[in-house]
């Protein structure tokens, strides 16, 4: 029975980053796409696409944690659309090559979710 116990745990964490992974490769492809198509919102190579990833994810799962506030851009009505485009617009200083204005985090946010409800997992 142990044997069996440990099993279904490591199967289970594998998930969990292969969860992650998903995630993370989701949130890339969706940064890429809202990059080209929104004006103000600029990422300017595949390192910096990567930064942002990596960046605004970990943003998203603090504003989680500590405000207790689904940060996806519809996830939570307006609250939610406008700590997903504050998290872009900070996201700028800690990224080399992304730019970000006030309106292009605001049409980001949109854009994300549409896109995050097109593609299967969640993006941000």
């Amino acid at each position: 029975m142990a044997d069996r116990d440990r099993d279904i745990e490591r199967s289970h964490n594998r998930g969990g980053v292969l969860g992650i992974l998903i995630r993370f490769i989701v949130t890339a492809v969706v940064l890429a796409i809202t990059s080209y198509l929104t004006p103000g919102f600029t990422i300017i190579g595949l390192w910096s696409i990567i930064i942002a990833a990596v960046v605004i994810s970990l943003l998203d799962y603090l504003a989680e944690r500590l405000m207790r506030v689904d940060a996806s851009p519809f996830g939570r009505g307006f609250k939610g659309f406008a700590i997903a485009a504050i998290i872009l617009y900070i996201a700028q200083f800690l990224v080399p090559g992304m730019s970000v204005s006030i309106i292009g985090a605001i049409l980001a946010a949109v854009v994300i979710g549409v896109v995050d409800a097109l593609i299967p997992g969640r993006a941000m």
